[in-house]
C-alpha cells in the first residue's frame, strides 16, 4: 500500500493526500508496535540476556528466512521512501520518511516475541 500510494503521488499531484494518509497511518501504528516491543523484550530480559540488535534487527535471534523476509521489507520501505521523497523534494513527499518505522516497529515485536535469546547471565 506504502509502495502504491507513494509512487502514484509522485506521478498525480492529487493522490498526495493519500499518501501522507498512509505515511502517518503506518508511522503510528509502527511507533505502537515499537513500544509494545520494547515493552515485551523488558519483561524477557528478567530471565534472558536480550539485545537490541536481537530484537530490532534480528542479530542472532530469528531464523534466517524470518530475518530476510523481515529486513528485507524494511530495505523496500526505506528505499521507497527515499527515492520518492527524493524525486519530488520539498513537497509532502517527505512524510514518506517517517513509514519505514513501520517495518522497524514490526521487526522488533516479532524479535520480542518469538527471537531465541540465551539465558541471563548473572
Amino acid at each position: 500500500m506504502f509502495t502504491i500510494t507513494s509512487v502514484a503521488a509522485v506521478v498525480v499531484e492529487g493522490a498526495r493526500p493519500v499518501a501522507i494518509a498512509v505515511s502517518v497511518v503506518l508511522f503510528a501504528a509502527g511507533a505502537a508496535a515499537m513500544l509494545v516491543a520494547l515493552v515485551r523484550a523488558a519483561g524477557r530480559s528478567r530471565a534472558e540476556d536480550v539485545t537490541v540488535p536481537g530484537v530490532f534487527f534480528l542479530t542472532d535471534s530469528a531464523p534466517r528466512p524470518v530475518r530476510l523476509h523481515l529486513l528485507a521489507s524494511l530495505a523496500v520501505q526505506v528505499v521507497v521512501s527515499f527515492v520518492t521523497a527524493g524525486v519530488r523534494p520539498f513537497t509532502s513527499l517527505a512524510f514518506g520518511i517517517l513509514a519505514p518505522v513501520y517495518g522497524l516497529g514490526l521487526t522488533g515485536l516479532w524479535g520480542a516475541r518469538h527471537g531465541r535469546f540465551g539465558p541471563r547471565r548473572r
